[in-house]
Parts: structure tokens; sequence; C-alpha cells
């Protein structure tokens, strides 16, 4: 269920929406007017938001990739492949 609050609840309240996006994880709409403004939420929250966005969007670059070519790998070429180039940097590193 979304929790509404009127933007003021922010000024006068702060100390209870901090403690509800941080116990809950979820955000918090504010309105002004009557009308949506704004959203509060954790900052951890809203990284965890923003890694299953990246991730969604790396899912569908790699969809269309996927439709463009008929080539294909294997889950251990891929693995291999992932290995070979964690050990190349590892190596580079300590250069």
């Amino acid at each position: 269920m979304k929790r509404i609050r009127p933007v003021s609840d922010l000024r006068n309240n702060f100390a209870e929406i901090s403690r509800v996006v941080h116990e809950t994880g979820e955000p918090v709409f504010l309105t002004k007017n009557g009308y949506g403004d704004m959203v509060v939420m954790s900052i951890e929250a809203y990284e965890a938001r923003q890694f299953v966005s990246e991730i969604f969007q790396k899912l569908k670059e790699a969809q269309i990739e996927a439709k463009s070519t008929d080539i294909r790998y294997s889950h251990e070429e891929v693995i291999s492949g992932l290995k070979l180039k964690i050990a190349e940097k590892n190596e580079t590193d300590y250069v």
C-alpha cells in the first residue's frame, strides 16, 4: 500500500517519515496542494532500485543483441571467458 503524505509532513514529522522509509524499505509519496510532488526513500532502497533497473537494462540490451545475431555461447564458454578476463585484470593490477 502506498504511503501518501502532504509535503508539510516532511517538515513537521521528519523523524517519523525517516523511520518509515528505513523500516519498510518503501518510499513515501508527498503531495502538494493535493497533487503528487516528490518521493522520499532511504538511500539503501534507492540503490537497490537502481541496481535492479541497471540489471533490467542490461538484460534488454542482451535480448536486442541476441535477436541481431546467431552467435550463441555455452555456459562454460562464458564462465571461462570471465575467469580469463579476471585473471588478466589481476595481473595488470600488480604490474
